[in-house]
């Protein structure tokens, strides 16, 4: 649980209780997860809480969120000194058309887009759909 506080500290998070839960659950994910998800596990928590835990994980860029498309939000864990800037650590995010799953691709980063005079980005999402690698081998 030290290291779960270290890395809730590290972000400016006071490590409460079901923060250092729900922070757990995420580092045990292999892919994006949903507050339906969240839920699902900590079926006796208040639904507010697990969503205010998520919102300030992402304030705190301490995970992001992603749009795939499906009309549910997901959520991620950031990597290490990732503070969700466009210019430099945003990358392609991959969602399974058979298993459902989002999932990170961060070694895929999303090169710089040059737009037009007096366009500002606020926000970057690109998610690439089809069939993930679990999948494919079955």
């Amino acid at each position: 649980m030290i290291e779960l506080e270290q890395i809730l500290k590290k972000n400016n998070v006071k490590p409460t209780a079901m923060r250092l839960l729900v922070l757990q659950f995420l580092l045990n994910k292999k892919s994006a997860i949903s507050l339906t998800d969240v839920e699902d596990y900590f079926v006796k928590s208040d639904r507010t809480t697990l969503y205010r835990t998520l919102k300030t994980f992402v304030e705190s860029e301490l995970a992001h969120k992603i749009d795939d498309g499906t009309g549910i939000t997901k959520y991620a864990l950031c990597e290490e000194n990732c503070h969700c800037e466009i210019e430099t650590d945003l990358h392609l995010h991959f969602h399974c058309k058979l298993c459902n799953e989002t999932s990170c691709l961060t070694d895929h980063k999303i090169p710089n887009i040059s737009l037009p005079k007096n366009f500002i980005a606020e926000d970057v999402n690109l998610v690439v759909k089809g069939i993930c690698n679990k999948c494919n081998s079955n």
